[in-house]
């Protein structure tokens, strides 16, 4: 080869070799320019661009102003901005952020200076659970168990809508079931495990239980139905119930066939799998029609799975509101479920007051309110809750529901517990003697005298500067 072929040879390996390495090092379409190294770290050509970012439009309520542990509601609605300023503490908050949050849940954003250290969870809106929905239109149903809120491991629920005519399909659980209806009417339907039968109609504000285990169905009348169902299981989850459909999906039809001396044939339509919430044929308005009986007859009185609450009177009756209690003593088959149904006026409190031997679980109704939650070694919170929300407030840690809208609070609180109790505050400091209450809080005498020796249950919202 001569040297101008060694020199064509050259210049096309070198060209190949640029060709190569441009390539790997920078691919089209992936490369960028090399960042200058006096980006990394210190470098006086990196000077500070100042921003004002206090300068910011905002307006407190007069309640921020007040000294932390007075603690007073913060209403932030039409409040322009809202900050977590309250007393001499905080400071603004240009953004970014969602201010609806802050508006329903001011407690969060701007808490009393009574709060401490940290307190569990103890609330979460069925508005962010994942809804089931039933077919072709009959319904649906949200719930809330520790995986919304972790502590509760003793309790779950669910909210439930049936449309006229709708079916809950027939199912039975591994946890006891007790249920308040939210409003609407309803077919409860059981039979036990002596084949003893049970029908019954509840309206708004009636109470069912069944037993884990109890097999049974619930039907929407006229205009359908919304009920509450609460669980002796934290974990509990809708997805994890026994379904009549599926015992009939999961068994072979030769195995049906013998077990109902019926043709292969008989079974040929059944469904494949869940129905869970599904439309169905209305129920007669005779009830009689579907009081279906065998040898052994109806399921006792006193063992009834329903009662009807909404007829029953109010226990206390106060002018901040009224507590109406059920539990085993009057509703015998549900043998650890104690609830009251309790309703604050605006500006009322549920007195504060803990439970000696049980959790609650709480969910509300109607209405807006607040909670503080004291659970020991300093620790204090205070949390925020609306209609649809859930609650939960372990055992011996004391609490207090406050009225901070303009409509009544209703709200359920239900317990495990043989019958209905509380501790109260104002009673227990009540029927110590004086001294050692002077003496632990320094109070004046003038002020432990007036402390009465009776639960108040709820207390009117005049607060007296």
């Amino acid at each position: 080869m001569g040297p101008q072929s060694r020199l064509k040879l050259a210049s096309v390996l070198l060209a190949i070799a640029s060709f190569c390495h441009l390539t790997l090092a920078a691919p089209t379409g992936t490369a960028s320019a090399a960042a200058p190294s006096s980006l990394l770290g210190y470098n006086p050509a990196n000077a500070v661009k100042n921003e004002n970012t206090d300068d910011i439009p905002y307006s407190l309520v007069p309640s921020q102003t007040d000294s932390v542990v007075i603690g007073a509601f913060l209403d932030f609605n039409n409040v322009q901005n809202p900050q977590p300023i309250r007393g001499s503490k905080g400071g603004t908050d240009p953004g970014p952020r969602t201010e609806e949050y802050d508006i329903l849940n001011p407690d969060k954003l701007a808490p009393p200076g009574t709060d401490h250290g940290d307190v569990s969870n103890a609330q979460w809106p069925m508005g962010l659970s994942h809804m089931k929905l039933g077919l072709n239109g009959a319904g649906w149903s949200r719930q809330q168990n520790i995986d919304n809120i972790p502590v509760a491991t003793e309790m779950a629920g669910v909210d439930m809508r049936l449309e006229e005519g709708a079916y809950r399909e027939l199912h039975w659980h591994k946890a006891s079931e007790w249920s308040y209806v939210l409003n609407g009417s309803v077919r409860v339907e059981a039979v036990n495990e002596e084949g003893q039968t049970f029908v019954d109609d509840l309206s708004a504000g009636d109470v069912w239980f069944f037993p884990p285990g109890v097999p049974h169905s619930l039907q929407g009348l006229k205009g359908g139905v919304e009920f509450l169902l609460v669980f002796d299981d934290g974990s509990f989850s809708e997805d994890n119930t026994f379904l009549a459909s599926e015992v009939f999906a999961h068994n072979p039809k030769e195995i049906l066939s013998k077990n109902f001396d019926l043709p292969l044939s008989a079974w040929d339509n059944i469904p494949p799998g869940e129905l869970f919430i599904f439309p169905g044929t209305k129920a007669p308005t005779d009830i009689s029609a579907q009081n279906i009986v065998g040898s052994a007859g109806l399921v006792p009185t006193e063992s009834s799975y329903t009662y009807h609450l909404s007829a029953k009177a109010n226990d206390h009756e106060t002018a901040g509101g009224t507590v109406k209690v059920i539990d085993p003593t009057i509703f015998p088959i549900a043998s650890k479920f104690s609830a009251a149904v309790v309703t604050v006026k605006p500006g009322a409190l549920r007195e504060i007051h803990w439970h000696t031997t049980s959790d609650e679980w709480n969910f509300f109704i109607g209405g807006s309110a607040r909670i503080g939650v004291y659970a020991a070694q300093g620790n204090a919170r205070t949390f925020d809750y609306h209609a649809g929300d859930t609650g939960y407030i372990p055992k011996a840690m004391t609490h207090y529901v406050e009225n901070v809208g303009k409509d009544d609070v209703i709200f359920i609180e239900v317990l495990q517990a043989d019958h209905f109790s509380d501790v109260s505050v104002g009673q227990w400091v009540g029927l110590t003697p004086p001294q050692i209450v002077m003496d632990t809080l320094n109070l004046t005498n003038t002020t432990v005298s007036q402390f009465k020796k009776e639960k108040q249950y709820i207390v009117p919202g005049a607060v007296v500067a």
